[in-house]
């Protein structure tokens, strides 16, 4: 079949409204608002907008609604090369909605996030012919029914998954996470998901006979990664960088791993590429802003070794 797109993602778009003050207030206290800003985000997006970015055809196929906030994310989405044919808009559904209040004098931030109103991924749509027209579904936890319909289409055409979770609270999450073929999760998700700290031993714990590869992300500390048949986990390192911002790296990671599995990339390979492409993004400051092209990341790879070191 003609593959269509080469990755399809249907969950995570957030909408992230920035409010800039000088230091944090405490209660019933006034603060002037030095600058406001309006971002798109969200575990999906910054994933598809990092893998279009590197070149891959992406589209993204989850529901949002008709007001102004699905407007502001859909308009992102297309101009960082998404496909957005797919989206199913529903009058009274919108994409995730945070608040974040930058403390500039000390370098903090507070979320106050919104999932009201949220969908995600559809449990109708998008069609089948159409999923199975993909290289490469990622999947997150943003309407979990959605996703598991999507994972069972994909893994009976021998589409694999691959996954970015931040919560198992679902009732059919561990259905999900079953159904994806690779997962990436975070040091501290690993040790909830398995508890254990290490992360060399939550790979192993985390990967069973469904899963191709699991892989342990660790900040400046790199990620472990371990792929079926094998039973020693490898440990990639994080490629030193001056980091300004680390906010979005992982979703990078993500969507750089989904880019070069789609392109038919060995592991190690690929993880390096995620790795170079996440340690890039950390260098300047938003979640999507310091995402790097293609030929950025080659160039930055052609001069850094296997352990990180220019």
């Amino acid at each position: 079949m003609n593959k269509q797109c080469d990755i399809l993602g249907l969950g995570g778009v957030a909408v992230d409204d920035f409010i800039f003050v000088e230091s944090y207030p405490p209660a019933d206290a006034k603060v002037q608002v030095l600058r406001r800003e309006r971002h798109c985000g969200g575990l999906t997006a910054t994933a598809l907008i990092t893998a279009a970015r590197l070149g891959a055809r992406c589209a993204y196929a989850g529901v949002l609604g008709k007001d102004d906030l699905s407007g502001f994310a859909l308009g992102h989405l297309a101009r960082g090369g998404i496909d957005t044919t797919r989206v199913r808009r529903v009058t009274g559904a919108r994409p995730i909605y945070s608040n974040i209040v930058v403390d500039l004098k000390r370098g903090t931030r507070n979320i106050f996030y919104d999932l009201r109103q949220v969908i995600g991924a559809d449990d109708r749509s998008p069609p089948e012919t159409f999923i199975r027209a993909c290289r490469v579904l990622f999947v997150d936890n943003i309407g979990v029914r959605g996703m598991v319909r999507a994972a069972r289409v994909a893994r009976r055409a021998g589409i694999p998954v691959v996954a970015d979770f931040d919560s198992s609270s679902d009732p059919q999450f561990t259905e999900l996470f079953g159904l994806a073929d690779h997962i990436i999760v975070s040091r501290s998700f690993a040790r909830h998901l398995s508890g254990i700290v290490a992360p060399a031993r939550a790979v192993r714990a985390l990967r069973t006979a469904d899963h191709q590869v699991v892989v342990v992300t660790c900040g400046d500390t790199g990620c472990w990664y371990l792929e079926k048949g094998s039973v020693t986990p490898r440990h990639q390192p994080a490629f030193a960088v001056k980091a300004v911002d680390t906010t979005g790296c992982g979703d990078v990671f993500h969507g750089a791993y989904a880019a070069a599995l789609a392109q038919g990339v060995s592991l190690a390979e690929r993880v390096r590429f995620a790795a170079a492409a996440a340690a890039l993004k950390a260098r300047q400051p938003g979640g999507q802003a310091g995402i790097p092209s293609l030929a950025e990341v080659q160039s930055f790879l052609r001069h850094h070794d296997e352990d990180g070191r220019a």
